[in-house]
């Protein structure tokens, strides 16, 4: 087969069977502007302490630093909304909703490496690298550039048809597509994000300060949860969704994921008392694949006596 017969309807089919709502192509060019974007946000010290932000910079502007050979980068959205509700216990702890089900990386990274190999039946000579949050790719800048959503003021994507309930992967691929057009930014003069959020993390529009993120202080913070933030979790022991929570685009167009392994409602909320009487065998057990593991018990234990002081 030829070079030219991996087309956009090709890639959004076999991407649509595999479970991705979402499809967008962009052009793998230098991203500029994001990178001195995000030069702005690390010299104000926003990334608190995620020091692998400061890394590789020529890579994340330039993805031909990752796969010399590449003209494209193909992003993709899997929705992962669940229906269900917190009680409001105040003994229990809530947990971001991304979190309830087994760890996303390893549903994607599986679904991704399918993509590739049924793409390369296709077209033997298609390369690729793909990342799911976890490489030095602007993840959501690809998100934006391919037209999958746009950037909401809270930094997560917004798609029109699925809110911001959804992971992002991207495929960076030396194959030319058609590409998409970027999405016009719908958050208007809506403020609903900023104004809820209890820690004032969104300190301009677009922009989170980490160092005061519920989401960062509860899972990749390693040291002490400042006391400046005292009562005012709301509960929150693993990350946070009250900025999508609010979201008016979530609260109208979020649609029930597929992806059975993403609801486990025993994860939504969990026991503080359950917590502080944990031992690390039973941590290790309870949360084998899911992305709670990250905070590591200490973490999470941390945590539950914040919330609970």
């Amino acid at each position: 087969m030829t070079h030219s017969s991996l087309d956009n309807m090709v890639v959004v089919k076999t991407a649509n069977d595999l479970g991705f709502e979402l499809v967008g192509f962009s052009p793998a060019i230098e991203l500029t502007n994001e990178t001195l974007k995000l030069q702005k946000w690390l010299d104000s010290g926003y990334q608190a302490g995620m020091k692998y932000m400061e890394r590789n910079t020529e890579r994340r502007k330039n993805v031909k630093e990752i796969l010399s050979t590449a003209k494209s980068v193909i992003s993709l959205g899997l929705n992962y909304y669940t229906s269900e509700e917190y009680s409001g216990e105040k003994s229990k702890g809530k947990v971001s909703r991304y979190a309830w089900g087994k760890d996303y990386h390893l549903i994607i990274w599986k679904k991704l490496d399918e993509l590739i190999k049924l793409l390369k039946k296709i077209n033997p000579a298609f390369e690729a690298i793909s990342y799911v949050d976890t490489g030095p790719l602007m993840d959501k800048a690809w998100a934006v550039n391919s037209g999958l959503g746009w950037l909401g003021k809270h930094s997560n994507v917004i798609n029109r048809n699925y809110g911001s309930w959804f992971f992002i992967a991207n495929i960076i691929c030396n194959t030319e597509f058609n590409y998409s057009a970027a999405e016009v930014d719908h958050c208007g003069s809506c403020t609903a994000c900023i104004d809820e959020c209890p820690t004032s993390a969104i300190v301009s529009d677009y922009v989170v300060d980490a160092n005061k993120c519920i989401s960062y202080l509860t899972i990749e913070n390693k040291g002490d949860i400042p006391e400046k933030f005292k009562d005012k979790f709301d509960n929150w022991i693993f990350g946070c969704d009250i900025c999508q929570d609010v979201c008016p685009w979530n609260k109208k167009f979020s649609k029930l994921t597929n992806v059975n392994e993403f609801i486990n409602v025993g994860n939504g909320e969990l026991s503080l008392e359950e917590i502080k009487n944990m031992s690390r065998v039973e941590f290790k057990r309870r949360f084998k694949d899911s992305p709670i593991l990250r905070a590591k018990l200490k973490g999470l234990l941390r945590n539950a006596n914040f919330v609970l002081k």
